[in-house]
């Protein structure tokens, strides 16, 4: 078995990829990315979860039906890249947006199956009947609110119930609307609709949220099986991340991130991690150089612009003739001034 997924449409209709030219990848929220939100289950999970962090708590509670998947996310992170690319090229947005379910499938690399489709309207109502209730704490009120993932759902169909969809309209939550406004959003890889395993999917939002371009980041086996929201006892969650940690050395399927465990730490590396520019401060100046750059910006305090340069130039390559470096970025400066 490949370590990913196939990817089931490599010949995307063109007016589904436009959808998304606008931004650099697909968007996902920080806020679900910070707590486990969606179940990793692939049967029907019916546990309330609740959090709490520095006074703040959040409940998560299923329907009937049971929570949402992190499968399910799959539709919210379609809306959420939907309406910021809008959002990026100028037009007004909506809180409910209107689409075709098979734009929706192929780019979340969903199959466009009859199953398909069925898995589709399952998934919008575990998004509709899941409930998040948080509070917030402001001196001594404390205010209480419940919303669904997503507020409303419709599909229109031809020739009956078990006709071809036409359109499907998502009223998404104030939540998760206002995360957009707010561009509370962080670009994601779309090979991560290619990951197989739910917890694969979750260890990549938290790599992606924790870890983003710095070289490396470190948690706690614990602290990381509480904040996937796994369900395995210890034992059996760190055989799963080794597990992971394995296919990833062999396959590098796990996208921008490799991943590995230390004692009982695991740690993630960045890919796409660059050594910063740096190098030793630049020493004295010589005379020459004040005086010239007295002359380039003659309406400005060359000793504070030296200040500026200096912190300026540490993030770039060391000059081969620093004066005459200083020299042309005084004369930038001074055209920028006038």
């Amino acid at each position: 078995m490949d370590a990913l997924l196939p990817d089931r449409h490599p010949t995307k209709d063109f007016f589904v990829c436009d959808i998304f030219n606008a931004l650099p990848g697909f968007r996902d929220d920080m806020a679900s990315m910070e707590h486990p939100v969606f179940s990793l289950c692939t049967r029907p999970d019916t546990r309330t979860l609740h959090y709490e962090h520095n006074g703040n708590t959040i409940t998560i509670i299923p329907s009937t039906l049971g929570l949402a998947t992190i499968h399910d996310k799959d539709i919210l992170l379609y809306c959420i890249s939907y309406l910021r690319a809008a959002m990026k090229e100028g037009h007004e947005i909506s809180q409910t947006i209107r689409l075709t379910a098979h734009d929706l499938l192929v780019t979340t690399n969903r199959p466009t199956n009859g199953l398909g489709y069925q898995r589709l309207e399952a998934a919008f109502d575990r998004l509709r009947g899941t409930t998040i209730k948080t509070n917030i704490k402001t001196g001594d009120i404390d205010i209480i609110k419940g919303f669904g993932l997503i507020d409303s759902w419709e599909i229109i169909r031809k020739n009956g119930r078990t006709g071809r969809m036409l359109s499907v309209e998502i009223k998404l939550s104030d939540w998760f609307f206002n995360t957009v406004l707010a561009d509370g959003l962080l670009t994601i890889n779309s090979d991560y609709f290619r990951l197989r395993k739910p917890l694969e999917r979750r260890l990549y939002e938290i790599a992606r949220k924790h870890c983003g371009e710095k070289r490396e980041w470190a948690i706690g086996l614990n602290k990381l099986r509480l904040k996937t929201g796994s369900t395995s006892p210890e034992r059996l969650f760190k055989s799963r991340i080794k597990t992971i940690s394995e296919t990833n050395r062999k396959h590098k399927h796990f996208p921008d991130y490799g991943l590995f465990i230390k004692d009982n730490t695991v740690v993630f590396r960045s890919r796409r991690y660059k050594e910063p520019v740096g190098h030793e401060p630049v020493g004295p100046l010589p005379t020459w150089a004040y005086e010239k750059a007295k002359k380039a910006a003659p309406r400005l305090d060359i000793y504070a612009i030296e200040a500026e340069w200096r912190e300026w130039i540490t993030k770039k390559d060391k000059p081969n003739n620093p004066g005459a470096a200083f020299i042309a970025f005084c004369k930038t400066k001074s055209k920028q001034a006038k």
